[in-house]
């Protein structure tokens, strides 16, 4: 018998299991657990002769609950679903297969991974090693190492996990925390004003916010020296000085570049991580003809090496001069430059013109821009950056940019971009990228098209503008469904008489005179104590402070409220819209008399 992971659509019934010929077994208690961390205990499986489906000989009931969860996934099934980890036998033995049906189901492993912690800890002190444990429950010793390192955790994380309330991936990640880092994080989730980071969020909060896992490294990581953070279940290793890796990066591109010109390309060239390489905007060209390389850096700290390629601007060039070294004449061409002019602008007129009859297409070409930029169009995202650390966490961290981030995420799919561009816009303007994404555009159809327009309008929204008031006001943005009081927020209060004004809001005006002589903290921790129903308070749900509101106003009478001055600056455009669409006032009755 081998351990090993089987492809999930390789998997077959078998005669053997004690349970075949029955119905598809009532799995919805196995649903949420498979869904949540995959199949953990290996299924019993045989080889079915000469192809390559496998008998499913115990494990029925994993195996089907698998198989609905890789249901609900029909475009692309989970990796921790399409593998399933596997004890498999020999082929042809149905003894020892039903020998092992039996023992499967009169005697399971408790599926609790804590529980299974405290079996194999048990063990491992009676001098028990991962191998001996893998080989006595026929489990993958990866799996056995993954159960284990759950021991580096304090006892309520475990217990956090055991009840489900916190992932696989949160789970994952913790282990990679001192205690101490375990006790701060443990101190967040007490806290009901702050949002413990979890899942990916928490990966770049204990990474000190960038994460450049160790895969992507073009040196020698022993060589370099610089630190090494891993998990515990030993599957993943980031870098945990992200300047250390950097410079050592750097030095290896420039080492990789050195060696490409001596090899004897004509030029190479680094794509700074700021920018982007898009095969779209370039044609492929051989050394021998002047290719250049260009060797894409990205901030995940990912390399990327594109030998033989020129822009299609230099390969248009050396079009018209003939092959690279060549020194014939070039041919005069049949037009002049100022014909070139004439017949440019006429088309230009012609195109436009049609375009006028054409709005879908117009529209598509807008975008392409929007998108790509041109000399005379720069679309260039928000870069939503503020000096304080808080707010900028607090920002990137609330439920609306997760929203947004997941659709940015499918609309650069739908644009066969990758998954890993910060923006959709933004754009170097090279006229042939934009005839690129066009005819992409040109083949969607419109409610794909729609789907990309407000992604591009979100990135490029300025923030504080009033066109977020406008956008907002028209649409019926409620703060309350995308925003709740955190931490940031109430550190950044620092009047006295608006925080009384809060509790008035909050609380009401009996409680906001009861304690007028109080102080800003105090004050501050008796909203709380609403808004989170703390102390016998009765809870007010969808509080959002007048500032934030569609539409908005202030606490006082003093001003200076950015959101106000905008919401005024938006009505007084309405008002003045609303006057030209009524057109001029009738004259008075009595002075058209009079006239």
């Amino acid at each position: 018998m081998k351990l090993d992971f089987v492809p999930l659509n390789k998997l077959t019934d078998s005669k053997a299991n004690m349970r075949c010929g029955r119905k598809a077994p009532d799995v919805s208690d196995l649903i949420p657990s498979v869904r949540a961390r995959g199949i953990l205990q290996p299924i019993i499986v045989r080889p079915q002769g000469e192809g390559d489906l496998s008998e499913v000989v115990a494990g029925r009931r994993r195996w089907h609950a698998a198989l609905a969860v890789a249901a609900e996934h029909p475009d692309a099934v989970p990796d921790h679903i399409a593998l399933v980890p596997a004890a498999i036998i020999e082929p042809g033995d149905d003894a020892a297969a039903l020998e092992a049906s039996m023992l499967e189901n009169m005697a399971r492993l408790d599926p609790d991974e804590v529980k299974q912690w405290e079996s194999f800890t048990a063990l491992v002190k009676k001098g028990r090693s991962v191998e001996d444990i893998a080989t006595t429950f026929g489990l993958p010793e990866q799996t056995i190492r993954r159960v284990l390192a759950l021991g580096n955790l304090m006892p309520r994380i475990r217990d956090l996990y055991r009840r489900e309330e916190i992932d696989a991936t949160t789970v994952r990640h913790l282990t990679m925390a001192s205690k101490a880092k375990q006790q701060e994080w443990l101190a967040l989730i007490d806290d009901p004003d702050t949002r413990a980071p979890t899942g990916q969020y928490l990966k770049s909060w204990l990474l000190g916010g960038q994460t450049i896992q160790t895969g992507v490294a073009l040196f020698d990581i022993a060589e370099a020296g610089g630190p090494v953070v891993t998990t515990l279940f030993g599957d993943d290793a980031y870098f945990g000085d992200p300047q250390s890796f950097w410079a050592a990066q750097n030095a290896a591109v420039e080492a990789r570049r050195d060696a490409y010109l001596a090899e004897g390309w004509t030029d190479v060239v680094v794509v700074e991580p700021s920018e982007h390489f898009h095969s779209w905007e370039y044609e492929k060209s051989p050394k021998r003809k002047g290719g250049k390389v260009y060797i894409d850096v990205r901030s995940s700290g990912e390399v990327t090496f594109h030998e033989g390629y020129l822009s299609r601007n230099e390969a248009r060039k050396r079009e018209k001069a003939g092959q690279p070294g060549s020194l014939t004449k070039v041919a005069r061409p049949e037009i002049s430059s100022t014909m070139q002019t004439y017949i440019d602008l006429h088309r230009h007129s012609a195109v436009r013109a049609d375009l006028l009859k054409h709005p879908s297409v117009a529209l598509r070409l807008m975008v392409a821009h929007a998108i790509v930029g041109s000399h005379l169009w720069r679309v260039s995202p928000d870069p939503r950056t503020c000096r304080n650390d808080a707010v900028t966490e607090s920002a990137e961290g609330c439920d609306a940019e997760a929203s947004f981030d997941q659709e940015r995420r499918a609309v650069l799919g739908l644009l066969d971009f990758s998954a890993e561009e910060p923006n959709v816009t933004g754009g170097n303007g090279d006229k042939y990228g934009v005839a690129g994404v066009f005819l992409r555009l040109l083949a969607m159809e419109d409610n794909s098209v729609m789907r990309i327009i407000p992604i591009i309008m979100g990135e490029t929204l300025v923030a504080g503008s009033a066109a977020i008031e406008a956008v907002g006001g028209t649409i019926g943005t409620d703060m309350a469904n995308w925003w709740a009081a955190d931490a940031a927020f109430f550190d950044l209060i620092r009047d006295k008489e608006v925080m009384a004004r809060i509790v008035a809001d909050v609380a009401g005006e009996r409680v906001a005179s009861a304690n007028a002589g109080e102080k800003t903290k105090t004050l501050k921790a008796i909203v709380r104590g609403y808004l989170d129903g703390a102390d016998g308070r009765t809870k007010v749900e969808r509080w959002v402070p007048r500032w934030m509101r569609f539409a908005p106003s202030g606490y006082t009478e003093r001003g200076g409220i950015g959101t106000v001055k905008a919401h005024a600056k938006v009505e007084a455009a309405r008002a003045a819209l609303a006057e030209a669409e009524a057109g001029p006032m009738a004259e008075p009755e009595e002075q058209r008399l009079a006239a």
